[in-house]
């Protein structure tokens, strides 16, 4: 990837072209070509590799959903930007269909354009490290295997060889998954480092139980991607500043079976996936998305549920810009033991929560 974020700009309004292109490139060091037309953007993407696309949305633009299937073809890494004057629930979910990253609202907030533009710009790099890695390692199996059939009298080795992959193999997902879980976490700055601070809480609580090492690296994982499935619920509900309306609350309720839905090919994960759907199961049955009580939720579950609440009441976050201090935050875990938390879970915590 070049220094600077190469930026296709695709709109018939010039003025807003150029008003972009002098905007990202002064304020966000961003290399910008322009195209007013699907087929010209499509040419000159062909032509020439690009980090992010920025598409305005106009009302006469009939062909987007053709742009944005052929730049897939042409890059499936592709990360699309599209700017709209108003959307909806189903237009929304149409454009993310089509593989959209992010849609802005206009009028465009420039520092929400600049920070999406970085982090597609990132996650644009990764996606395409993370293709030519899986293609190698692809590649490395064939070999492997055509090896095996040469060399039938050398299957100790071979096996040897084959392990190795699979631990490689294991290795090159867990980085995979984590970077996005992490990625997913840095879309808001309120939640930055949010995942591996409930990871920190729920490690000193988990040793302090007893819990075997095996234990406490499962339940360090989990914490890590509790909030993947955050990638399926749009920045205008996670960020909004006020409270969710009904409709709202159920996108946001549906992030823990995304997640599990996302890790479940990876079979080694199994008893982490059941962690990641059951971190919002509350001890008397009253969360989601099963409605699960007491001991019917893995012991994990429960030590994530109080960490990632206790982590959420003391930071900032959009709806909550003064963090609660810690003399408060305990107060609420108390009040909500029986309830939210495990009690054996709270008297453990408490042990451990001037430490953290």
């Amino acid at each position: 990837m070049a220094d600077k974020p190469r930026v296709l700009l695709v709109s018939e309004d010039q003025s807003l072209s150029r008003y972009l292109a002098e905007e990202l490139i002064v304020n966000a060091g961003c290399t910008a070509t322009f195209a007013s037309t699907s087929a010209e953007a499509i040419e000159t993407f062909r032509n020439s590799s690009f980090d992010i696309v920025i598409a305005n949305l106009g009302p006469k633009d009939v062909d987007f959903s053709q742009l944005f299937r052929e730049l897939k073809k042409i890059d499936p890494d592709c990360v699309v930007i599209a700017l709209a004057e108003k959307t909806d629930y189903a237009h929304e979910s149409q454009l993310i269909e089509l593989g959209v990253y992010e849609i802005i609202s206009k009028p465009i907030n420039p520092e929400k354009l600049f920070f999406l533009v970085r982090k597609g710009t990132d996650l644009h790099s990764f996606a395409f490290s993370h293709r030519k890695s899986t293609y190698g390692l692809q590649e490395q199996n064939t070999n492997l295997q055509k090896q095996n059939t040469l060399l039938a009298k050398r299957i100790e080795e071979s096996t040897k060889n084959l392990t190795r992959l699979y631990e490689d193999l294991r290795t090159t997902y867990m980085r995979t998954i984590k970077v996005l879980a992490q990625a997913i976490d840095a879309r808001d700055h309120y939640t930055h480092s949010h995942s591996q601070n409930v990871a920190k809480y729920a490690v000193a609580i988990s040793e302090e139980m007893g819990l075997s090492a095996k234990d406490i690296e499962m339940i360090r994982e989990a914490c890590e991607l509790h909030d993947l499935g955050k990638i399926g619920v749009s920045d205008n509900v996670l960020l909004k500043p006020s409270s969710l309306t009904p409709e709202e609350w159920e996108d946001i309720k549906r992030h823990p079976q995304i997640a599990a839905q996302i890790l479940e090919p990876l079979t080694f994960l199994s008893d982490v996936i059941d962690m990641v759907r059951q971190h919002h199961e509350h001890f008397d049955g009253s969360g989601y998305p099963e409605g699960r009580r007491g001991e019917d939720i893995i012991l994990g579950a429960r030590i994530i549920n109080l960490t990632d609440s206790y982590e959420a009441m003391r930071s900032a976050r959009s709806y909550r810009k003064i963090p609660l201090s810690k003399e408060a935050a305990v107060l609420e875990i108390k009040k909500n033991t029986g309830t939210q938390f495990d009690p054996r879970v709270v008297e453990v915590f408490l042990k451990v929560v001037d430490k953290l």
